[in-house]
């Protein structure tokens, strides 16, 4: 297969794949003499599994580490488990940050009413003032 074959098919840009190829995700395609990328089916079944961890927002050490331990399918899978376990820490943090920020966004919302004029505005006031979070 081409690059744009497999771009289609996996829904994947040509230069995410690109960029995949460069970041060691998906080993360096053979080329045609014509100078094309030629992927092989294993080629697009590895860029699959990317995609999908990517749709659960996995780094790309994350997914370095995945590709890695599949390549020794005879070990213990406690080290993906601790990966997996990882990130969903760092999920949660990211949801209480946000849930932090949509706090804020609402009490800024709040603070003013739709018929004052700009220089009574509650928002621009909030926004000027040194309240960083913590």
């Amino acid at each position: 297969m081409k690059i744009g074959e497999i771009a289609d098919i996996t829904g994947c840009s040509v230069q995410t794949i690109r960029f995949y190829e460069r970041k060691g995700l998906l080993e360096q395609p053979n080329r045609t003499e014509g100078n094309y990328r030629i992927y092989s089916q294993e080629t697009l079944e590895q860029l699959i599994f990317i995609k999908q961890c990517r749709a659960h927002d996995m780094s790309i050490q994350e997914i370095s580490y995945l590709l890695e331990s599949r390549e020794t399918p005879e070990q213990s899978c406690d080290s993906v488990n601790a990966i997996i376990n990882e990130h969903i820490e760092q999920i949660t943090a990211k949801i209480e940050e946000l849930n932090a920020l949509k706090a804020s966004l609402n009490k800024m919302a709040n603070s003013c009413s739709a018929n004052r004029k700009i220089k009574d505005c509650g928002i621009l006031s909030n926004l000027k003032q040194a309240n960083f979070p913590k």
